[in-house]
Parts: C-alpha cells; sequence; structure tokens
C-alpha cells in the first residue's frame, strides 16, 4: 500500500490537489480521495482519474475500478499540517487513550505555533455544559475529522 501512496503522491506533483488518502475497497476497487483549499470540482478527479489510470498502468497497480473523489464535509485529518489548517473548525476527536473515561471528544480545534512543533487542544463542552478545553498531541490521536455544523432549511446538525 506504501508503494501504491508513493506512486500516486509522485503523479499528483503537477496537479494543484493534496492526496488525501488512497484504499485498497473490496472486488478491486482503488479509491483516491484528493482535496483542494477551493474544494474539489468535477473537473479535477476527471483529470486524477485520468491521470492515474495511465500511471498505474505504467507501474502494473492492480485494480478493477478507480474511484476519485473530495474527502466530503467530515473530512479526515491525517497529518499535522490538517491539524494546523483546520484550526478554528469543529472537529470529533478519538484518542487513543481515554481521558476522564472519554475517548471521543466534539470540540473547536486550537493550534498554537511554538517553534517547530504546533500545540493542539480542543475546546469542548462537558456533560454539564461548562467549557474545558482538552490539550493533546498527534501521537496521541487515533482518528479526527472534521465536524461541521450544517444547516438544512433551518436544521441544524
Amino acid at each position: 500500500m506504501a508503494d501504491i501512496q508513493a506512486v500516486t503522491q509522485q503523479a499528483l506533483l503537477g496537479f494543484d490537489v493534496e492526496l488525501v488518502d488512497v484504499e485498497r475497497a473490496p472486488l478491486g476497487v482503488l479509491r483516491v480521495v484528493i482535496d483542494r483549499p477551493d474544494g474539489v470540482r468535477i473537473e479535477d478527479c476527471e483529470q486524477v482519474s485520468h491521470q492515474l489510470s495511465h500511471v498505474f498502468e505504467v507501474e502494473n497497480i492492480d485494480y478493477k475500478r478507480l474511484e476519485v473523489s473530495s474527502p466530503g464535509v467530515d473530512r479526515p485529518l491525517r497529518r499535522v499540517a490538517d491539524y494546523v489548517r483546520f484550526a478554528g473548525q469543529r472537529i470529533e476527536l478519538r484518542l487513543s487513550e481515554a481521558v476522564d473515561s472519554r475517548k471521543v471528544f466534539t470540540g473547536i480545534l486550537r493550534v498554537v505555533q511554538e517553534g517547530d512543533a504546533p500545540q493542539f487542544s480542543l475546546e469542548y463542552e462537558d456533560q454539564a455544559g461548562g467549557p474545558q478545553t482538552l490539550p493533546f498531541s498527534f501521537d496521541d490521536v487515533d482518528r479526527a475529522r472534521l465536524d461541521p455544523v450544517l444547516d438544512f432549511k433551518g436544521k441544524k446538525r
């Protein structure tokens, strides 16, 4: 899988897109997720799909169907740069180890740049509704994703 990730990353260097994920799915599906700062357009997916089809053929990477898509509104945060980019956004954070008998927290991501390593924290509400701050490191995270509040005709989620 690391080879596919590296080949895909190299193939996308000329494009104005960021590689978010490469995943092998059942039935020979190879799923590639891309992002752009101003959002992914269908044309971006089309161009990347065309490029990767040629590259994967040359590199003898076996797949039955190639899917290229955007990460969606609940984009996963996989690298330190993702956390820095989405500072100030609402996220769902799952920690590797429980803190106060909880592993999953939802709140606003805060990032403070101190020297070379950014410091992360999450502002969330406890069960009583009081504001809390949870400091964490990148290594503490099992997984994280954006968790935007969506407004569907006055009904927020």
